[in-house]
């Protein structure tokens, strides 16, 4: 993912507890409780590292927080020095608080049960670290593949594997709205779940 990925707003990701698929499905319930995770980390955080809360997404491998540094100073002569020097600014934080940010990833993981990867924000240069890249099996029929053989012939691609990836990206980025209140009406789902009736 490059420097000028995703851009992610608060409330996205899976945070609810119990998540889950039903009978052949994939259960969440065995994770750890991840509703807080935003709160947590806030709090948790150094004083100075970001101009405001970071915003943390998660999901049933991950938990990634990106933060904003503060702005650069000074005039460029153009768009791409400035670019080149938010870059530098984003791998200087990288560097300087590589072990802070291991000592609260560790802490996260046995709180959540999930890896922690960092990124971060200046001006319109966005960088993520250390990100994971899980395998995800499927079944697909020929209808289906032959879409991801026409992405690769036509060099979009380069293996089905990754023009899976890119398919399910552009889904992400033209159906956010649709994925939002999917997500939202989800939660609800798992609250009356949890609330469950009263006997």
């Amino acid at each position: 993912m490059g420097p000028r990925g995703h851009r992610w707003g608060p409330g996205r990701g899976w945070t609810g507890p119990g998540k889950g698929r039903g009978r052949g499905g994939w259960q969440q319930a065995d994770l750890p409780d991840a509703g807080d995770a935003s709160a947590w980390f806030e709090g948790r955080l150094p004083d100075g590292w970001f101009t405001e809360s970071p915003i943390v997404v998660v999901d049933r491998e991950e938990i990634t927080v990106v933060g904003t540094l503060p702005g650069l100073e000074g005039e460029f002569a153009d768009e791409a020095a400035r670019s080149a020097a938010e870059s530098g600014r984003i791998s200087r934080f990288r560097e300087e608080t590589r072990d802070d940010r291991i000592e609260i990833a560790r802490q996260a993981e046995h709180r959540y049960g999930r890896k922690v990867a960092w990124g971060a924000r200046l001006g319109g240069t966005e960088e993520l670290f250390t990100t994971l890249s899980v395998p995800v099996m499927t079944r697909l029929r020929q209808e289906e593949r032959l879409i991801l053989d026409t992405l690769v012939d036509a060099g979009v691609a380069r293996s089905r594997s990754e023009a899976l990836a890119w398919a399910v990206r552009m889904v992400g980025e033209h159906a956010e709205e649709w994925l939002t209140e999917l997500r939202e009406a989800m939660s609800k789902v798992d609250d009356l779940r949890a609330k469950g009736p009263e006997l």
